[in-house]
């Protein structure tokens, strides 16, 4: 099998060849393959930021955008972090996002920690 050369992803079809090969290699710790995710991820966050800007909303905003992408629910989040009622505080704007919650969420909805660390309003 010949090895695949990574250059930058300038079209659609290139980015999900990318993501498919970085899902199929996401958890290689050493070796090549672990090289090449960090570039893949590297690759893959530039495709992003160039073609999918994200908008100038606050952090749960921006994962109820993301829930609404992907066709998730909050039963989905609860799922990934393990306990709905959390969840549903902090999609009610009753409780603040945790820094697990950060880190899980940023992983499954493919957004990046940091639009999640901004600071925002909660509602008593």
């Amino acid at each position: 099998m010949t090895k695949k050369h990574w250059f930058l992803l300038e079209t659609e079809q290139q980015y999900n060849e990318a993501v498919a090969r970085y899902e199929t290699i996401k958890y290689a710790t050493a070796g090549e393959d672990h090289r090449e995710k960090l570039l893949l991820v590297h690759l893959i966050a530039n495709y992003e930021e160039k073609n999918w800007g994200l908008p100038e909303v606050d952090p749960v905003e921006m994962i109820k955008i993301r829930m609404e992408d992907f066709g998730y629910k909050a039963s989905d989040l609860a799922a990934v972090y393990g306990d709905k009622g959390t969840v549903s505080k902090v999609l009610n704007y009753k409780q603040p996002l945790s820094l697990t919650m950060i880190r899980k969420f940023s992983e499954f909805l493919r957004l990046p920690a940091a639009a999640l660390l901004k600071e925002y309003d909660l509602v008593n």
